[in-house]
């Protein structure tokens, strides 16, 4: 399994110190629209695609209606507030969980030689209607301090099952690579129409990480538009089969 990186628009390395969002096909994909909102409401640039072996066969249709072989998309949003970051994600995941641990560490690798600081993955985690909470999981006692001291609300004892996902490999290998890295959660029924929570894991990354983000104006029928452009289907199906007789949350 080997990691190909083509640089786009005339970029050739990340900036040094970097903070990245990363977000995959999981449960209700709310991380996955996160990004990709964050991305469409703010100055956006992609810098570079990463091409690994294992993600399904599938070319499709780029932004540009370019024919392109699956990748995941790394690019970098300014905000109207002057803030800097970089977003990583992709339209699929492996549907050999076995692999997962082999491409986060060649991900992990490549951000570590371009000296990013932090990792931070955006997931759903399926719970009961009535409870609406955003928290972040973090790899380390030394980043769960830091966080802490910015306000985020930082759990100890969540998620109780555990995580799977290339998403959850991610999050969990920073401290081996010496990245920071964290998983924020945005509780939900579980269902792609989850707009609120989408908005609420939007909203907390605004104010934890001070990105001074545009949101989104009439944000319930902005994001329900998105969400519905995200194959609800075919993810719900991903899901149940990855994490069949298995209680931890897809990441």
């Amino acid at each position: 399994m080997t990691l190909h990186v083509e640089w786009r628009n005339g970029h050739e390395s990340l900036p040094a110190g970097a903070l990245v969002f990363a977000a995959f096909p999981g449960v209700g994909n709310l991380g996955k629209v996160a990004v990709k909102t964050m991305r469409e409401l703010n100055e956006t640039v992609e810098v570079a695609r990463l091409h690994v072996d294992a993600l399904p066969p599938q070319a499709n249709l780029d932004e540009d209606g370019l024919l392109a072989p699956p990748h995941i998309s790394l690019s970098e949003t300014q905000t109207q507030g002057g803030r800097r970051f970089l977003t990583l994600t992709g339209a699929v995941q492996p549907v050999d969980m076995s692999l997962h641990g082999g491409i986060a560490r060649q991900i992990m690798t490549f951000l570590k030689s371009q000296d990013v600081d932090s990792l931070v993955v955006l997931a759903g985690y399926k719970t009961a209607a009535d409870r609406k909470e955003t928290f972040a999981v973090a790899s380390s006692s030394a980043y769960r301090v830091d966080l802490e001291s910015a306000g985020v609300d930082v759990r100890r004892d969540e998620p109780k099952t555990g995580a799977l996902g290339l998403g959850a490999m991610l999050a969990s290998t920073g401290p081996l690579y010496d990245i920071n890295s964290a998983c924020v959660i945005g509780t939900t029924i579980g269902s792609s129409q989850d707009i609120m929570a989408t908005q609420r894991i939007i909203e907390h990354l605004d104010r934890w990480f001070d990105l001074r983000l545009k949101l989104p104006e009439n944000g319930g029928s902005w994001l329900r538009e998105r969400l519905a452009v995200m194959a609800p289907e075919t993810t719900e199906d991903l899901v149940k089969e990855l994490t069949a007789n298995h209680d931890a949350s897809y990441m």
